[in-house]
């Protein structure tokens, strides 16, 4: 691909670094952005600058927030006693968005994947284990992806809690074998919350 300014070339080569944007995409986006109003520019890369510099991460779940502690955690109202374990903030949005569960959440910030070189100690996993030991929580929740990397991410912490008498449970499987959690309906992932059952269980199946 051609092109006849330096400036625009960097701007596409930059843009097409995003999952799922290829170079004409890239391109196309680009211009559409030069016909817009510079503030509106100018707002976009505030926003996008903010976003790198302000961002933090929740000190209870690290969950993505403005704030050190989240709204959901602060919230007095929810339950802090239950704790649901998600891979990232698009999977906490999908399970709010049923409007199904009442407690807290913890981020891991990914699954344990071999292939990827990610392991337990590049995950939020001891904090959560640190949290059952002291005795501030009485179920956890395991929703993770229905993945062979999800689910021996969910073996790994299980047996991490053993020993700690703590009750453990996984989201029914209304979610399909191999499907991520972001993608499934408000329905079916809202009675799996509900319906979840005992995690030893789902581990022998």
């Amino acid at each position: 691909m051609d092109f006849s300014s330096k400036l625009l070339e960097q701007a596409v080569d930059e843009m097409s670094q995003l999952p799922g944007i290829g170079k004409r995409t890239a391109l196309r986006l680009v211009l559409h952005m030069l016909k817009q109003p510079e503030s509106q520019t100018k707002q976009l890369a505030d926003a996008l600058t903010k976003l790198r510099t302000e961002i933090k991460l929740c000190k209870n779940c690290y969950n993505i927030s403005d704030t050190d502690l989240c709204a959901i955690c602060a919230n007095p109202s929810r339950n802090s006693e239950i704790v649901c374990v998600v891979e990232d903030i698009r999977d906490v949005m999908a399970i709010e968005n049923t409007d199904q569960y009442r407690g807290h959440y913890h981020v891991l910030g990914g699954k344990i994947s071999p292939m990827d070189g990610i392991g337990p100690s590049q995950l939020s996993i001891k904090p959560l284990i640190e949290k059952v030991q002291a005795g501030k929580v009485e179920e956890i929740i395991f929703a993770l992806s229905s993945t062979l990397e999800g689910d021996t991410t969910n073996f790994y912490i299980y047996r991490q809690l053993q020993g700690t008498g703590i009750k453990t449970s996984t989201i029914a499987r209304g979610i399909s074998v191999g499907d991520e959690l972001e993608y499934a309906d408000e329905v079916t992932l809202g009675r799996s919350i509900t319906n979840r059952v005992p995690f030893e269980n789902s581990a022998k199946n």
